[in-house]
């Protein structure tokens, strides 16, 4: 049996889950103290900082890969296209870009629900924040984190 364990610790590169589904040697209650068993919610991007820096860009670009990765599958091809929409939505006109951006928030929470994509949780809040502030310079910035999540998603 441990042999199997090991075989499949380094053919995934992480431990195998038990029966309950959670990876072996993991805590009770999400692993972090003080959370009481509560899920582990995706957590929060803060707009002002990635606008102001490229490295919380990069590391929240990296994050959500990472998330991606442990918890959903074959999302390639819904990221591009979904990022291609991002894309169309920043060259749209200044009077329309609001507008634009409120509807591919729905076309994301669509896309997550629809495919089961719970780790783009972040990403439909962060959408929530950009649209209010509507600010071209934070529709800018997420576009560039959008762009940086399917390069690091390769």
């Amino acid at each position: 049996m441990a042999d199997v364990q090991q075989e499949s610790r380094n053919r995934e590169g992480r431990p195998p889950r038990d029966r309950e589904g959670r990876r072996e040697g993991a805590r009770e209650g999400g692993g972090r103290g003080g959370d009481r068993g509560r899920p582990e919610g995706p957590p929060e991007i803060d707009i002002e900082k990635l606008i102001a820096d490229s490295l919380y860009l990069d590391n929240q670009a990296h994050s959500i890969v990472s998330r991606m990765r442990d918890m959903d599958s074959g999302t390639k091809s819904q990221l591009r296209r979904l990022y291609s929409a991002v894309r169309r939505a920043c060259r749209t006109t200044e009077s329309e870009r609001q507008h634009e951006f409120v509807m591919l928030r729905a076309r994301l929470a669509y896309t997550i629900a629809r495919h089961q994509l719970r780790s783009l949780d972040t990403l439909e809040k962060l959408l929530l924040q950009v649209t209010r502030k509507n600010d071209a310079r934070g529709y800018e910035r997420f576009r560039d984190l959008f762009e940086a999540i399917v390069a690091y998603n390769e």
